[in-house]
């Protein structure tokens, strides 16, 4: 019988430990992933939220005639400690009394390591106020972006040429005619786009040169093969070199390659006369929303001149509604407000907001009305393609250790 005891002890220690074992396993097993995955979105949420708070607070800047500055998370490190501890104990009542009770726990810490930057210096400063090219604004249509919302972001003008002469038309209130008439032709290429018919293509053409053929080596033809079409004329004992060139962006109700090669080129060659920051746009009759013919360049502004633009807009110079033009079909969206913010003295109920001074300042948020919001992550987008890599800056950081 004390045999049978002694046994049944050793046993049940035994079972016990592997229990613990296998527990101290799982909890081990189902901690880390955990842990690891409720960080990375955590942190994640949290420096997405950090970005759209510090656009908001530099519209507020801006809106109160503030300097504008930025910071930003460069780096986040997250160490974490698990501690397990385990043991058994006897049974405290009831016929088992003389069985083992594994006991087990765990604890699990966090210390995260977060470096902030001042995002400043020469080089973010040129980036902050150089105009935009073409290429951040093709980049953002050809994802599906609206053109009118887009281009009422980033265009601070519209040039008009016709018949030799041109007219300028600012994206701005005070200026009651270049703002209404800048307002009417981004309304008209929406409709285009609404109906699939707005082309943002480069300008695809063959450029030609011609050489004399002595005026070649053999050498010299061989390698002019590599990057040029070479054709030999024998009546003129002339080479002719061809090559495809890719051209400059252009905003169009047609289709650009159904031009002949010289249109083509003569659109290339008038590109090339306006600035890096112009956008090309040619809508032609005969196609859709040709009822209102529009040659000319859109003019693109600074990221800081966006964010000026929007808090200037808040009181100073506010935006009004603007009727279509009489040749443009029904559009489903025409806003009064590029991006309308809600600014009161008191916190709102927004999922974002935040205050400068004694104002709140926060998005809104109509129901059923996508706008806005479609609006502020275009130009959180454009945010970061202003920035550079905060890990290759020399500022200096500031670094919280939890």
């Amino acid at each position: 019988m004390i045999f049978n005891l002694y046994q049944s002890v050793v046993l049940t220690k035994t079972v016990a430990r592997r229990l613990t074992i296998l527990a101290l396993c799982g909890l081990q097993g189902c901690f880390s992933p955990l842990a690891l995955d409720r960080a990375v979105i955590e942190y994640d949420k949290a420096t997405a939220d950090i970005l759209s708070k510090q656009l908001l607070l530099n519209i507020a800047r801006s809106h109160q005639h503030q300097p504008m500055h930025f910071t930003g998370v460069s780096n986040i490190a997250a160490t974490f400690n698990f501690q397990f501890n385990a043991g058994a104990t006897p049974a405290f009542t009831g016929e088992t009394g003389s069985l083992l009770t594994p006991v087990f726990g765990g604890t699990m810490s966090e210390n995260p390591t977060i470096s902030i930057v001042p995002i400043e210096g020469e080089e973010f400063t040129r980036r902050l106020l150089t105009p935009f090219q073409e290429n951040k604004l093709t980049m953002l249509l050809r994802q599906g972006a609206d053109v009118d919302l887009i281009l009422r972001l980033l265009a601070g003008e519209l040039r008009i040429y016709s018949n030799g002469q041109s007219g300028v038309y600012l994206n701005r209130p005070a200026d009651a005619e270049g703002y209404r008439l800048f307002r009417q032709a981004v309304l008209h290429l929406s409709a285009i786009q609404d109906r699939h018919k707005l082309f943002v293509e480069p300008l695809m053409f063959d450029q030609h040169w011609t050489v004399p053929a002595d005026s070649l080596t053999a050498e010299q033809v061989a390698a002019l093969q590599k990057e040029f079409k070479v054709e030999y004329q024998v009546e003129s004992k002339m080479v002719t070199l061809s090559k495809r060139v890719t051209g400059h962006i252009l905003l169009t109700n047609y289709d650009p390659t159904t031009l002949s090669n010289e249109e083509r080129m003569h659109l290339q060659e008038e590109a090339d006369q306006g600035a890096v920051n112009d956008v090309n746009v040619d809508i032609r009759p005969g196609y859709p929303g040709g009822e209102w013919p529009i040659h000319g360049v859109f003019r693109l502004r600074s990221f800081h001149n966006v964010l000026n633009f929007i808090g200037q807009s808040i009181s100073d110079e506010p935006e009004y509604t603007v009727a279509k033009h009489p040749q443009t079909p029904n559009v489903s969206e025409n806003p009064v407000n590029t991006m309308a913010l809600l600014v009161s003295d008191s916190e709102p109920a927004a999922d974002i907001s935040v205050q400068f001074g004694d104002w709140h300042y926060a998005l809104k948020d109509e129901i059923g009305y996508q706008w806005n919001r479609e609006g502020f992550r275009l130009l959180c987008q454009i945010f970061q393609m202003t920035m550079t890599d905060l890990a290759q800056q020399g500022a200096p950081s500031i670094t919280i250790a939890k």
